[in-house]
């Protein structure tokens, strides 16, 4: 069965974006050579990337431009190229390359998805599809990377879940930028 992963920058007061959805607090300390080997090696793994509309929206507008390319080569070749999947019921159709338009029940469709054969998918962003799909239970893996800033204002990745979600953490690892990813599993 393929894992379903969401990566996530996190922030100090436990938000992924800010209150207008501005995640530009996400790029500070970027520069840090062992982060950037980090994001390198992030962006050599083979997955299916999964978004909702608005996270697709966003990435589709920047990643594919000459900016992405020249500020982050690796990440913008690998994005680019990767398979997608944005989840959407007001979409028509998904023009970046190599993306697939799902309109059905998400939770149904992800199940659907998990069962066929292929590489592990990752969503980034989409705060809503990442709490609909923990609270059915189908997110194996959350990858996050807490950034040292706090906002005060903003949207949690787990907004409007209906119960608690109990997790352990499986990985971690510190970075001199003063970010910190963490990953955690469901506790079982």
């Amino acid at each position: 069965m393929r894992k379903l992963i969401a990566f996530n920058h996190v922030t100090l007061d436990g938000y992924f974006v800010g209150e207008n959805g501005n995640m530009n607090w996400a790029y500070t300390g970027n520069d840090d050579p062992e982060y950037q080997e980090f994001v390198a090696g992030n962006a050599s793994g083979e997955s299916v990337l999964m978004f909702g509309r608005v996270t697709y929206d966003i990435m589709a507008s920047y990643w594919p431009t000459p900016v992405a390319d020249q500020h982050l080569p690796i990440v913008a070749k690998k994005m680019n190229g990767a398979s997608k999947v944005v989840f959407s019921k007001t979409m028509d159709k998904a023009l970046w390359n190599n993306t697939k338009l799902v309109k059905g029940d998400l939770v149904s469709e992800v199940k659907k998805m998990k069962n066929e054969p292929g590489a592990d998918m990752v969503i980034l962003g989409s705060g809503s599809i990442i709490a609909q799909l923990a609270s059915a239970g189908l997110v194996d893996e959350y990858q996050m990377v807490l950034d040292p800033v706090a906002l005060g204002k903003g949207r949690s990745m787990f907004e409007g879940i209906p119960d608690m979600i109990s997790l352990k953490l499986t990985k971690s690892r510190v970075f001199n930028n003063g970010k910190i990813y963490l990953s955690f599993a469901p506790a079982v």
